[in-house]
């Protein structure tokens, strides 16, 4: 795989490929302050659950690192990151990933915060996230590449690869995994307005990797369903309910109602830290992005001045119109909530 890394932690500081400019520029930009960290999840620098959870476990790291005293307890080593974790939980609120590496670092900082090992565990834990992270998107696309007939074409929209996690991916792990084992003819990407994710991101990992791919405006989905008849449509998640509900970019939703109509199926593709076990779709937080996303493009304006907008950032999909939810441990063929928390039951994570 020759995308490159969107997080790199070297010589403690942290290191985020900004997404906002490519495909035309691959740069990284460099933090070593939490407050920055979480301002660079709610810019789009990194984006993608998984690597905003990565991204957060880091963030709290660097929270650790900058204080000139060390805290005496484990309360005191909460206080004192409570103001940077507040930060970081309120960069993005729809990604559950993010709350579950916060928690995590909060474990680490119980049961370490009365000795000197915390900041070693809490760079072992970031470090261990982030591994784990991409063993879990190969695990994914193992699972996901079993279901693809052989000579499929298949949709996929947003950005679920290497840039939106540890590195792999989740929706386009895979297609990867698919196109390994031969079976992938060719891929739809949806350009994913407003921020061009499909175009800018998922067809140029695409292309790094030789994968087939088309770029697609949004409304020509039914029409190339109808042509081409793509076995699969194949997305990510950035929150997973216990019902089997799945929140994921704008526009997947639509996607799936018109798989529907087509007969195609979809797929969502997401490890076991993107499931909300207590909520169901409807009561998931739907993240609203600023107007100027819409009324403006690439900096100039395109629509009427004071026009009202509305630009949620995730809609929910039914698990009615899901036909297979696949985690690092399998798959979940028809789900509902029995089957969800049977799976996560039977797959805890440690």
């Amino acid at each position: 795989m020759s995308t490159p890394s969107a997080i790199i932690w070297s010589n403690n500081q942290l290191q985020l490929l900004d997404q906002r400019v490519l495909p035309t520029r691959c740069e990284y930009l460099q933090y070593d302050d939490p407050f920055a960290v979480a301002d660079a999840i709610r810019a789009m620098v990194v984006r993608g659950a998984p690597a905003i959870g990565i991204t957060a476990a880091y963030g709290i790291l660097l929270a650790a690192q900058k204080l000139t005293t060390a805290p005496a307890s484990a309360d005191a080593w909460q206080n004192a990151l409570r103001p940077a974790r507040d930060a970081l939980a309120n960069s993005r609120p729809t990604a559950v990933n993010l709350f579950w590496a916060l928690e995590r670092c909060d474990q680490v900082i119980a049961e370490n915060g009365n000795g000197d090992a915390l900041i070693p565990e809490l760079t072992k834990l970031a470090v261990h996230i982030h591994a784990e992270d991409i063993e879990i998107n190969q695990r994914i696309g193992d699972f996901g590449a079993s279901l693809i007939p052989a000579d499929s074409i298949v949709y996929t929209h947003c950005n679920a690869g290497a840039l939106a996690t540890g590195g792999y991916g989740t929706a386009l792990g895979v297609i990867r995994s698919a196109h390994r084992d031969g079976k992938i003819r060719g891929v739809f990407a949806g350009e994913t307005r407003p921020w061009l994710q499909g175009a800018r991101l998922t067809s140029w990992e695409l292309m790094q990797d030789g994968i087939p791919v088309t770029l697609a405006i949004e409304g020509a989905a039914a029409h190339l369903m109808r042509e081409h008849k793509p076995s699969w449509v194949i997305v990510g998640a950035d929150r997973v309910a216990a019902n089997g509900d799945a929140a994921n970019k704008i526009g997947t939703y639509n996607l799936a109602i018109i798989a529907k109509h087509h007969g195609a199926k979809v797929m969502v593709a997401a490890p076991t830290s993107t499931f909300d076990a207590l909520l169901d779709g409807p009561q998931i937080p739907i993240e609203q992005r600023p107007a100027e996303e819409i009324t403006h493009s690439f900096g100039q304006r395109v629509a009427p001045e004071n026009v009202v907008t509305n630009n949620p950032a995730f809609d929910v999909t039914p698990a009615q119109l899901i036909d297979a939810i696949v985690t690092e441990y399998g798959i979940i063929h028809q789900p509902d909530r029995a089957k969800v928390i049977a799976h996560l039951n039977a797959n805890k994570r440690k």
